[in-house]
């Protein structure tokens, strides 16, 4: 008698789960798919219409923002090697000089190009490790197409007491293609102290300490 009980409670049990999985599986089948239809084709050009509009209207926004990203780092970039060029003259009791240099280790006026900072012992433009002149810091050149340049000297050197050695103020100027208004600079003075140029009138050009706007030549 038990043994028929037990029997016949397991066909039930099996029964039961098999009109549930069944249930289940119509109710999945037909939730994911009978309420979710296609995209008509008025639907996908309308959609493709907006996604073009609003490409069009933000990819300039997008490309300056990119390129100011790019002038920021650059010129960050600049102003802090100008920074460690005069630390290291300070505390070195060394002239130290910053300039682009040639295949021979001489200064140039190839401001773009990879920059060099290295004690200068005899303060000839020069450097020269056979004569112990030490390589400090280096920084890459700036993009192909961008330029950088600095009122037509070919080095800068700071004396041991962090001063320019020809004493006077000078200015980085970093502009990239295609983008004058967006000019930076990097200003030094005769003291050695070194500035970066902001926009004080909020006009969307930088402008220096006297207010003067960076101008791109």
């Amino acid at each position: 008698m038990l043994k028929f009980v037990f029997s016949t409670s397991k066909n039930i049990k099996y029964a039961i789960d098999k009109h549930l999985r069944k249930t289940l599986l119509n109710t999945l089948i037909t939730g994911s798919y009978s309420k979710h239809k296609g995209f008509t084709i008025i639907e996908l050009i309308i959609g493709i219409a907006v996604l073009g509009i609003i490409t069009a209207v933000a990819m300039p926004t997008l490309n300056q923002f990119l390129v100011k990203m790019r002038i920021d780092n650059e010129v960050s970039q600049l102003y802090r090697l100008v920074l460690s060029a005069r630390n290291s003259a300070i505390n070195m009791e060394r002239n130290v000089t910053l300039c682009p240099l040639s295949g021979t280790n001489t200064c140039t006026n190839a401001w773009g190009g990879e920059l060099s900072v290295f004690i200068d012992l005899d303060n000839d433009n020069i450097f020269e490790p056979a004569n112990n002149e030490a390589l400090l810091k280096v920084k890459p050149a700036i993009q192909n197409n961008d330029t950088l340049t600095y009122a037509g000297f070919s080095r800068i050197t700071f004396a041991p007491t962090g001063q320019l050695s020809a004493a006077l103020n000078s200015t980085f100027v970093y502009c990239p293609q295609g983008f004058d208004d967006l000019g930076r600079a990097v200003l030094l003075s005769a003291s050695g102290r070194a500035y970066q140029s902001s926009d004080i009138d909020n006009d969307g050009k930088d402008e220096d300490r006297n207010g003067n706007e960076v101008d791109c030549p």
